[in-house]
């Protein structure tokens, strides 16, 4: 392919981080603090959609989910114990190394690869859950990769994209506080300019044959140190959009 999503600073700006993934007091803290909402949320909403019972062990039985942007497998990890059968994608192979090791220390069988979303795309490949959570703010050419997402949504399935919203507010708080003041992220790991509106990602995801179900805040509550759903968008988002079923 002559086209790609793939931002080289990027990526080895989170290779230089991976033996860090799954240190929840190192520089992935954030992530591990944020991942009990999204992960809930995840779950609730597929759940609802596909009409699983939630008071199985293993909801997500018989259904193929695709962690794009996945790191050290924050996400496939719980999503597996759930039953889903998981591909972790990921530009940076030292991610998909380390991922690979907890998986097996786990005894969590994860299909990791370092690969783009437009390469899994144009093999043609789908999956019933496409999670494309804190990547669209890394990545170039947000087009294509908002489109290769969407291709990889198989009928009836859902896209959940979670991001930081472009107002003063986020960056407030995911730059100056988060990076600058409280240093929760090292220093350069987001780029104000890079982030995007709700109303730009739904119409991407409008774009490409989905239909956006609902938009939800994520804000952080420090009195009790945790990240809770919101009306609020202003911050943290994210995107359910589900793809018409054939």
């Amino acid at each position: 392919m002559t086209e790609t999503t793939i931002n080289p600073e990027e990526v080895a700006k989170f290779t230089a981080m991976a033996e860090q993934w799954w240190d929840p007091k190192g520089k992935f803290k954030p992530l591990h603090k944020f991942n009990p909402v999204r992960l809930s949320y995840i779950r609730d909403k597929v759940i609802a959609h596909l009409g699983r019972d939630g008071t199985k062990r293993r909801p997500l039985e018989g259904l193929r989910l695709l962690d794009i942007g996945c790191g050290g497998g924050l996400l496939c990890e719980p999503m597996t114990r759930l039953g889903a059968t998981v591909v972790g994608a990921d530009a940076a192979e030292r991610n998909i190394h380390i991922a690979r090791l907890h998986a097996e220390q786990s005894g969590l069988e994860i299909d990791y690869r370092a690969t783009s979303a437009e390469t899994l795309a144009a093999a043609g490949e789908k999956f019933d859950i496409v999670l494309n959570m804190e990547v669209v703010e890394h990545v170039d050419n947000v087009p294509l990769y908002m489109k290769s997402v969407a291709d990889l949504v198989a009928p009836g399935g859902l896209l959940f994209t979670a991001t930081i919203n472009r107002t003063l507010r986020a960056y407030a708080f995911a730059i100056v506080g988060a990076e600058q003041v409280l240093r929760w992220l090292p220093k350069g790991t987001h780029d104000y300019a890079k982030f995007l509106t709700p109303e730009e990602i739904s119409a991407l995801v409008s774009r490409n044959g989905l239909s956006v179900t609902e938009k939800t805040g994520v804000v952080f509550h420090p009195l009790a140190d945790e990240w809770r759903l919101s009306r609020d968008t202003g911050i943290n988002y994210m995107v359910l959009a589900e793809k018409a079923a054939a």
